[in-house]
């Protein structure tokens, strides 16, 4: 298992992440990005989870409901 961190310093940054993020990978990003136009809509197509940093349970149980699927699923 590994985690790949990406900071979003340019729109383009999505390109390259394609190329990077090995199969069988779940995304996760912040909200936020979800309301940024085409790109947002993009990721919420793609199947990116997105979680909402002002809401920290809400948070941390999106984050442990994708840690035990991953873990049930055998992805990364």
């Amino acid at each position: 298992p590994f985690v790949i961190v990406c900071n979003h310093q340019a729109s383009l940054d999505l390109v390259g992440m394609v190329e990077v993020i090995p199969e069988r990978c779940v995304p996760i990003a912040k909200r936020e990005l979800l309301y940024l136009g085409t790109v947002g809509w993009a990721c919420w197509l793609s199947g990116i989870i997105f979680i909402d940093r002002r809401r920290r349970a809400a948070a941390i149980e999106v984050i442990t409901r994708t840690a035990s699927a991953m873990w049930r699923e055998n992805v990364r």
